[in-house]
């Protein structure tokens, strides 16, 4: 029988990158939940595509009936500039929504009596420097470092890693038989992702992606943070294949629940710098947005992902300016059919 696959979220940025890669395994049957009916592109490579929602406990008893799932990734999430305007909101869907598929996975992994796994991506909104002068001093923060997030999503985040230490090694300890099957929850904190393929959404850290797309189509934009404003990125790809890497990893070589993972940390103004070097017609202006401001700033200007590259190779393939020079500016010139300098 193919491995088969959930997908939560499937329609977002990360979900189109997951399906494109995974579609690719063979023998694989990928399973697409997501609030809104999912593009063609993402249709076209899943076994099955359902529109619902993760706070619909039906809607997931009815998956868990039909399928055993080996995998589930759950990508579905209200990003952080949007649970900041609705945090209760926020709370329903990134706490209980992760709820929600932890009972059905550990239900799941019982009634089968082997490990399913559970990929949770977090963020970097897990940490709260108090000021620019901290967060310069910290430099490179570990994962269990400044762990006092100042944000719903953040707070969101962290509280969820927690659930899923909690749904692996912990769930109902006391009940007297203890089952051999169990929740294998594994973490990344991803930092601000870049993308070529998909325009960004609701989180904080877009200010880079705006940048980029905004000068690809030819369109004025006002960047909300500072020129000087740092803290640390990925291009896509190298996010896809961080997922795949840390799924398929021998869980005898994992020392942590959540890792860190990094690739590049330039400023606002050498993002800006580089997006002009190929258009060179770029209108963007530095405008700060005060309260958003401070949220970045209370992020680290980078992370420490050491233990990744020890646990399970973690070795990020585009450095800044690879990831412009072979992956964002050409894929976001044929996006939007602009002429590269």
């Amino acid at each position: 029988m193919p491995r088969t696959i959930l997908i939560t979220g499937a329609n977002g940025e990360i979900g189109h990158g997951l399906v494109s890669a995974l579609s690719e395994i063979s023998p694989v049957r990928l399973v697409a939940l997501d609030l809104h009916a999912p593009d063609a592109f993402v249709q076209a490579r899943c076994h099955r595509v359902v529109v619902g929602d993760i706070s619909d406990i039906a809607l997931l008893d009815t998956l868990a009936a039909t399928y055993d799932f080996d995998t589930i990734y759950h990508l579905a999430a209200l990003l952080s500039t949007k649970s900041e305007r609705q945090p209760r909101l926020a709370n329903r869907v990134n706490v209980d929504g992760t709820i929600n598929l932890l009972e059905m996975t550990v239900s799941q992994a019982r009634q089968q009596e082997r490990h399913v796994k559970f990929l949770y991506p977090s963020s970097i909104a897990v940490y709260g420097l108090p000021d620019l002068p901290t967060k310069e001093k910290a430099g490179k923060v570990r994962e269990d470092d400044w762990c006092e997030p100042r944000t719903m999503y953040g707070i969101n985040k962290l509280y969820c890693e927690r659930l899923g230490r909690y749904y692996e090694d912990f769930y109902r300890q006391l009940d007297a038989g203890v089952s051999p099957g169990r929740v294998d929850f594994r973490c990344l904190r991803f930092p601000g992702l870049i993308s070529a393929v998909t325009v960004p959404t609701g989180g904080t850290s877009d200010y880079a992606p705006e940048i980029l797309h905004a000068a690809a189509a030819g369109r004025p934009y006002n960047c909300f943070v500072r020129p000087d404003t740092r803290i640390p990125f990925m291009a896509m790809p190298d996010a896809i294949e961080a997922l795949l890497k840390l799924e398929s990893a021998d869980r005898t070589r994992l020392t942590r629940k959540a890792y860190n993972i990094g690739a590049f940390a330039p400023s606002a103004e050498e993002v800006l710098t580089r997006v002009k070097d190929a258009f060179p017609a770029a209108a963007v202006k530095f405008v700060p947005d005060l309260k958003r401001q401070g949220i970045v700033d209370s992020w680290p200007v980078d992370v420490d992902d050491a233990a990744a590259r020890r646990d399970w190779d973690f070795a990020p393939a585009f450095e800044f300016e690879r990831a412009f020079s072979e992956y964002l500016v050409p894929a976001v010139s044929k996006r939007y059919r602009q002429p590269q300098s």
